[in-house]
């Protein structure tokens, strides 16, 4: 089923499908969070809010007006955008993003993978905020242009000129450390 669908169902008191759903959506919206924020604990809080407002909306659902990941990572990232301006000027903790698991790799490649996310998520915290959920929703959600300018309620263009800015920004922050990372030119 659709995400529209087990929406609707859910709407119609099917409680049922919620379970489905928010398997479905919810670590991409965690990821998203946490890829905007640098913060676990409020990526977490980001994310509960989030689910709870697709929830509440549900009855009220227009059918075909949008994509349901589409609402929710609006409503995400107008969560982070608050989340931050309430925070402004705080600490963020970069230390607490941890590295998904990957069971199938050595120490070697943990570590190695944890240096270049960390490397990653610190470069993405240098961005501008709307250069940052550019970036994130494009090259990290592979999100179409369209679909983050939605998101961002902004226009297409202006959403490939953040994207780019930011792709080149990280680009100059990172290009020292191309050793450092295990990347080698071939």
């Amino acid at each position: 089923m659709s995400d529209e669908a087990l929406l609707i169902c859910f709407a119609n008191g099917d409680t049922s499908v919620a379970g489905e759903l928010t398997q479905r959506l919810g670590p991409r919206v965690l990821g998203v969070a946490m890829r905007v924020l640098g913060n676990r604990a409020e990526a977490e809080d980001v994310t509960q809010e989030a689910m709870i407002r697709l929830w509440k909306i549900a009855p009220d659902w227009r059918q075909g007006e949008a994509q349901v990941s589409t609402w929710l990572y609006r409503v995400t990232m107008n969560l982070c955008i608050d989340v931050k301006r309430r925070a402004r000027g705080g600490h963020l903790d970069l230390d607490a993003v941890p590295e998904p698991a990957d069971p199938a790799a050595s120490a070697a490649e943990s570590l190695q993978n944890r240096a270049r996310s960390d490397a990653l998520q610190a470069a993405l915290m240098t961005l501008p905020e709307r250069q940052r959920q550019a970036v994130v929703l494009r090259h990290i959600e592979e999100l179409t242009n369209p679909e983050i300018a939605g998101i961002m309620e902004i226009g297409v263009e202006a959403v490939e000129s953040l994207t780019a800015r930011g792709k080149r920004a990280l680009a100059v922050a990172l290009s020292g450390r191309r050793e450092e990372l295990g990347y080698q030119d071939d």
